[in-house]
């Protein structure tokens, strides 16, 4: 695992979700790559399809471009795929290894991330040990398709207003159009899929997005507080 130079916080600001399917750029990795020049700030690999000796292996290239770039890799739900990757982290959803579990394998340094669309959620997770908390499905999103309805910005700001330095990244139908909104609402930055990988042109897409995720956090002083 790789030293964190940045604050959760700041490496939250354009997180990138894939899997190892081709997409914009071609492959998945010259596709993450052109994420990473335009400025996603932490990767994470979730795949649900793939035989494990594809994952493994293109998950090691994916891990290696990650270091190259000196961003984090996590990967989505299992903690076992993480160790064997050598993984920065794992991101578990609700039904889940809990996060206090994932912790115990992973260690005290991994990054351990858990989703929650509820208040009652987001309590568990804080008590799960959670470093930060990917709150969605924000906007309708046809990536994920058991993410369940849109819930809006509001449990971002009641979030927020509960716990002040929880880190927080807003997932689920996030876009160029609407990712200020969702950092604006008290988020640190903004977890896509499809407005990345989908795209043509990754790098450009993935450079207009961090350019409002940066301007959001800019206009509420990149702690959650708006300035005066």
């Amino acid at each position: 695992m790789q030293t964190r130079s940045k604050s959760l916080s700041e490496l939250l600001s354009l997180y990138l979700v894939t899997d190892l399917s081709p997409a914009g750029a071609g492959s998945a990795l010259a596709t993450v790559r052109a994420a990473l020049d335009g400025g996603v700030t932490i990767v994470q690999l979730r795949e649900k399809n793939a035989q494990l000796r594809q994952t493994l292996e293109e998950g090691r290239a994916l891990r290696a471009l990650c270091r190259e770039y000196g961003v984090p890799f996590l990967v989505n739900d299992r903690a076992d795929l993480a160790l064997l990757l050598e993984a920065d982290g794992v991101h578990v959803g609700q039904d889940d290894l809990p996060g206090l579990a994932a912790r115990e394998l992973l260690g005290p340094a991994a990054i351990v991330g858990v989703s929650a669309g509820t208040m009652e959620e987001a309590e568990w997770a804080v008590a799960q040990g959670a470093d930060y908390l990917g709150v969605g499905p924000v906007y309708a999103t046809m990536t994920k398709g058991d993410a369940g309805e849109p819930i809006g910005t509001s449990l971002i700001s009641q979030i927020r207003a509960r716990w002040p330095q929880l880190p927080l990244v807003g997932i689920g139908g996030i876009q160029s159009g609407n990712a200020s909104a969702v950092v604006s609402a008290g988020a640190d930055g903004v977890a896509v899929v499809s407005a990345i990988t989908k795209q043509s042109d990754p790098q450009n897409a993935a450079r207009e997005l961090r350019r409002n995720v940066d301007a959001a956090r800019n206009a509420r002083g990149g702690n959650g507080e708006k300035k005066r």
